[in-house]
């Protein structure tokens, strides 16, 4: 019995820190602003459990979009989990943009009607990295990963929180 106690105790041991492996990325957050058209407007939190948090202001949701939508309220705040493929393709397009090395500004502002992307990552370790791209043109790789976000939008499943 004492043996049968002792493997089960190595056992809870050993599946508990095999488990603490987790992401390197400890909040994952992307904002795009808007500019002198429809860009969608909207910001995205998404944690290593794959939880996310849509903040939704404008333009996210119609195919068709009119300057209405500007006196219309935000669009509202939603809740998700992230599908496991396409947290696990998040994880692999930030692993390959080797984030700490990216520089923390992009663009040029001598074009005024651009949307500015806020990339923010905060890493299991403590540290942070932030990324201001005016005009979405950083790099080709800053530009799928702003992509990926932006279609996050629509094909994942989104909860209104209320």
């Amino acid at each position: 019995m004492k043996y049968l106690l002792s493997f089960f105790a190595l056992a809870v041991v050993f599946s508990c820190t095999s488990q603490k492996t987790g992401s390197k990325y400890s909040k994952i957050e992307y904002e795009a602003t808007p500019c002198f058209g429809f860009c969608p407007v909207f910001k995205m939190t998404i944690n290593p459990d794959r939880t996310a948090v849509f903040e939704a202001e404008h333009f996210n949701f119609s195919d068709k979009p009119s300057k209405d939508e500007f006196s219309k309220p935000r669009e509202g705040t939603f809740k998700g989990t992230i599908k496991t493929e396409d947290y696990n393709k998040l994880i692999g397009l930030l692993d390959g943009l080797e984030v700490k090395k990216l520089n923390d500004r992009y663009g040029e502002r001598n074009i005024t009607d651009l949307p500015t992307s806020y990339l923010r990552i905060s890493f299991a370790d403590g540290t942070t990295k932030n990324v201001e791209d005016y005009g979405k043109r950083g790099t080709q790789k800053l530009a799928e990963v702003y992509q990926f976000f932006e279609n996050l939008r629509k094909n994942q499943q989104w909860t209104p929180v209320k």
